[in-house]
């Protein structure tokens, strides 16, 4: 690969997932880590020639008012990840992404997330949703300028936002230009005015979030307008990649699963926000889609997040799978998935900034359906099962580097 510069724009830039991702992303560069948990680093994926850690750049949108070697700490204070000889070394190369922060929107973020907005974002509060369009979208174009990238790809790793009114899904393009177009209130969240400000620069745009973000009729036409690729949504981390893999097994063994119930605790930002119910519904929603989607019928189900504030970053998912075998006889399968949510989530968006610049890169455009497998509830495409996802990756893989 040519020595291109890379932009990485996250929406969130000091949550824990960012900051983790930084914090591995400098860590890598400096080789004081090596690639455990990164998809990208397996053998298939070495013929594509995918973006090098030192040609990566790192900025991005966040509310708050703090930075990311303060977020950096508090993980390792509160859920003992990282190390302190290793965030020292670091420090610099963290204050250098914090010099590449903006402020990000509240427009219909709701009021759990906007509760949590500092001084820098507050000064805007009341935009309109056309005016942080263009203010986002100013800043990534500036980012681009000032850096000289050849690339910038966008990636969404905020807190869950509350379910959008269903009449947004049915709006046109031409609908959602009118209502930026107005000074008015508009229903668009922030994850899809995120969305419109990276497609307005012609970048990339990855949904790790339960977000609706560009899963959108009226945006996947703007981004064919635009030639640009996007995909998401909620990234694949834990129980749910329990439950894609571990369904497939009982549908394929004709055991009827008659009940599957999955309680989930946790205590980070995340869980903070989805604390409030009208956010956590977002999140249980993705989470209980796929057991239909595997078994072909759906079975009593029941999906439980509760925020646990001393468990910090750490996340712990309880399984009861209750399913009927031969002769009629019950049985149960139980699992306890314990992770660190971030540790866990950071590798994951790592292998979407490489693999979604590697197909932009190639020319790709549209929802790019082949990183299913990354995803709760992935956008293009209607196969529910891991295995089968992570093959059609595969196939992704050997047609790119067929082309050379």
């Amino acid at each position: 690969m040519s020595q291109r510069k890379v932009g990485v724009w996250l929406v969130g830039a000091w949550g824990g997932v960012a900051t983790t991702v930084v914090v591995g992303l400098m860590a890598l560069r400096r080789n004081l880590s090596d690639t455990t948990g990164l998809v990208t680093s397996l053998p298939p994926f070495q013929p594509l020639d995918l973006v090098e850690w030192d040609q990566l750049v790192i900025g991005g949108h966040e509310i708050r008012d703090t930075d990311c070697a303060t977020e950096a700490r508090q993980l390792l204070k509160a859920s003992h990840v990282f190390s302190p000889e290793l965030l020292q070394s670091l420090q610099a190369d963290l204050d250098a992404v914090n010099a590449n922060v903006r402020p990000g929107t509240l427009v219909n973020v709701g009021p759990t997330i906007a509760n949590l907005a500092g001084s820098k974002a507050l000064a805007f509060q009341g935009e309109s949703a056309g005016e942080a369009v263009t203010r986002l979208s100013d800043d990534l174009a500036d980012f681009q300028k000032r850096h000289q990238l050849d690339q910038v790809i966008v990636v969404n790793v905020s807190s869950t936002e509350p379910p959008v009114d269903p009449a947004i899904v049915e709006l046109t393009w031409e609908a959602i230009e009118q209502q930026l177009a107005g000074k008015g209130a508009s229903g668009l969240p922030a994850s899809t005015i995120y969305a419109i400000a990276a497609f307005r620069n012609r970048f990339p745009y990855v949904n790790f979030t339960p977000s609706i973000g560009s899963d959108l009729p009226a945006l996947n036409e703007y981004a064919l307008a635009r030639k640009v690729a996007h995909v998401g949504r909620d990234g694949k981390t834990g129980e749910t990649l329990m439950k894609a893999v571990l369904a497939p097994m009982f549908a394929a063994r004709n055991l009827k699963v008659m009940s599957w119930v999955g309680h989930n605790i946790f205590g980070n930002l995340d869980g903070r926000v989805l604390d409030d119910p009208v956010n956590k519904a977002n999140k249980v929603r993705s989470k209980d889609h796929l057991l239909t989607e595997i078994l072909g019928y759906k079975p009593q189900t029941l999906v439980s997040i509760e925020y646990i504030e001393s468990m910090g970053d750490w996340k712990t998912a309880w399984d009861h799978i209750h399913f009927q075998g031969f002769l009629g006889t019950p049985m149960v399968l139980q699992f306890i998935w314990q992770g660190c949510d971030s540790l866990l989530a950071a590798p994951l968006v790592i292998d979407l900034i490489r693999l979604s610049e590697r197909e932009a890169r190639r020319g790709g455009v549209g929802v790019m359906s082949h990183l299913a497998s990354f995803f709760k509830s992935p956008m293009g495409s209607d196969e529910p099962a891991f295995a089968l996802q992570f093959e059609n990756l595969k196939q992704w893989v050997a047609k790119v580097a067929a082309e050379g």
